[in-house]
């Protein structure tokens, strides 16, 4: 398993694989941007020359907006998001994130655990973030300050 930064050649299988995991998932245009875009981060986990994980973040005022965490069901449960947030967040502290921060289901425990777990705490709800279904959103940070 090979963790590295997205490329412009990723941004198809990219887009493919949020759409597994999203029901409002991002354009491969959304991702290009993201690579070129000084102020993101973002990563995939491949395997065997295919993208099976990829999340990002954005510096915001020194402020990470982590968004698109996503691994490929069959590869759930062997610590790749792990990995993949630990880089995120060592490379963000360089980049001069201070607080990072994201949007989660409110229903995707998995999630909300992992999240617990590197040491985020739920700080609000957003109500009817997310579409198809609407649901609300748990609002985490994780800060320094």
């Amino acid at each position: 398993m090979v963790i590295r930064r997205l490329e412009e050649r990723d941004v198809e299988a990219v887009s493919i694989l949020n759409g597994t995991a999203f029901s409002m998932p991002w354009l491969p245009k959304d991702f290009l941007h993201l690579v070129q875009d000084p102020n993101s981060l973002y990563y995939v986990a491949e395997e065997d020359g295919r993208i099976v994980a990829s999340l990002g973040v954005t510096n915001v005022l020194s402020e990470g907006n982590i968004n698109n965490v996503v691994v490929a069901e069959a590869y759930r449960g062997k610590g790749i998001a792990t990995r993949m947030m630990d880089i995120l967040f060592q490379e963000g502290d360089e980049l001069g994130i201070v607080d990072y921060t994201l949007e989660v289901r409110v229903s995707n425990k998995p999630a909300i655990a992992l999240y617990e777990k590197l040491g985020f705490v739920s700080e609000g709800i957003r109500p009817r973030f997310y579409g198809r279904p609407v649901e609300d959103a748990m609002i985490m940070w994780r800060r320094k300050r």
